[in-house]
């Protein structure tokens, strides 16, 4: 199975998994008078919608170059990571904003133990999607499905705080449901942030990791002819890597030999490392 169908096959499952929890946990905080809970619901709810944006992201970024990109798509998964990274800091804030209203406006009720329930089946789920999420995303480098999965785990997050604001409530202490809400609307916020950070850094070209470098350079130097490197560039494009890089070989040997030493680094760094999409050998005399 391809990325793009194994991405969607994910995306698809997870979906149906939301939209069935959602209505558990809006119906739930509805009757079981939680708020926490009815914000931890629409939560959920919009993880259904940034899971839709992620197959977007996968079917565009998975296309082959054309004459219009002539690099590729694969920048488009990073264009749709920062749209959900905006989508999980818009998500954060709403839950802040309505818990903070009741919280304020006093209109605080003690939650019946039916939301109780909802909290600890949401908890188990969102932990299991994200695991199930996230080792994909890691299978097939798409950063708008990590970052989905990152999503599924806020939402783990939000319904462990809606866990403890339900008992606190329960307990006597009924400020505690909307201060929940308002602790889980920071920890989804903080992650929408690193994730929108992380996003942007794949489109301004960013370098490839230390480890990647060190592993083309350990590489490249063991092909016979190749007296040593002069310069070495890598951007990060989307979920690929495209590197330039400039070897120094014999100044006495022909042209020919010399293109032959810079197809043999080509080759290998391509063959090797499966993140390269495309490599750019420049050769110098030593």
């Amino acid at each position: 199975m391809d990325n793009y169908k194994l991405g969607v096959k994910v995306s698809w499952i997870t979906v149906m998994i939301n939209v069935v929890l959602a209505v558990i946990k809006v119906t739930s905080g509805i009757l079981g008078n939680s708020n926490a809970m009815v914000a931890d619901g629409i939560h959920t709810l919009s993880d259904v919608l940034t899971t839709f944006v992620v197959m977007l992201g996968l079917k565009v970024s998975s296309k082959e170059a054309d004459e219009e990109h002539p690099y590729g798509h694969e920048k488009y998964e990073s264009v749709f990571a920062k749209i959900l990274s905006i989508l999980l800091l818009l998500t954060g804030i709403y839950i802040g904003y309505e818990s903070i209203k009741v919280l304020i406006g006093g209109q605080i009720q003690t939650p019946k133990l039916l939301a109780l329930m909802a909290a600890l089946l949401s908890i188990v789920t969102k932990e299991g999607m994200y695991w199930y999420t996230i080792r994909v995303a890691k299978k097939i480098k798409s950063i708008s499905m990590e970052a989905d999965a990152w999503h599924h785990r806020s939402d783990a997050f939000s319904s462990i705080g809606t866990l403890i604001g339900i008992l606190g409530a329960r307990l006597g202490f009924p400020a505690l449901d909307p201060i929940a809400g308002i602790v889980v609307s920071i920890f989804v916020i903080k992650v929408g942030v690193e994730l929108y950070i992380k996003s942007v850094k794949e489109l301004v070209d960013e370098s490839a990791g230390k480890e990647i470098i060190k592993e083309i350079e350990k590489k490249v130097r063991q092909i016979k002819g190749v007296r040593g490197i002069k310069g070495l560039k890598t951007r990060v494009f989307g979920n690929k890597i495209y590197v330039d890089i400039e070897i120094l070989v014999d100044a006495n040997i022909s042209v020919l030999e010399g293109h032959e030493i810079a197809e043999m680094v080509h080759d290998k760094l391509e063959k090797d490392i499966e993140d390269i999409k495309h490599c750019m050998v420049h050769v110098e005399p030593f």
